[in-house]
């Protein structure tokens, strides 16, 4: 995980709404393009880029895709605020 990747993936208002959604738990593909007015390609874009920075996991079951939040990367990255001397 770099803290640079991180922080493109976050800087998008779409991405941001997706790990929102998926703070509540895993969803599927198909869910998650759903709630956008954008094509699947678009919302596929906005997977790879949050996948790309490790912000979520995906699982293969069947003819689903289900993704969910990598915790771990955020923690990582309060970890390094705090030792700028930063608060959140």
């Amino acid at each position: 995980m770099g803290i640079n990747e991180t922080i493109k993936a976050i800087s998008d208002p779409v991405r941001r709404d997706i790990l929102q959604m998926l703070k509540d738990g895993r969803k599927s593909a198909g869910e998650i393009a759903d709630r956008f007015e954008l094509t699947g390609a678009t919302v596929s874009y906005h997977l790879a880029k949050l996948k790309g920075a490790d912000l979520i996991s995906e699982q293969k079951s069947k003819n689903f895709i289900y993704y969910e939040l990598n915790t771990s990367v955020f923690e990582e990255v309060i970890s390094w605020i705090y030792s700028l001397g930063g608060k959140i």
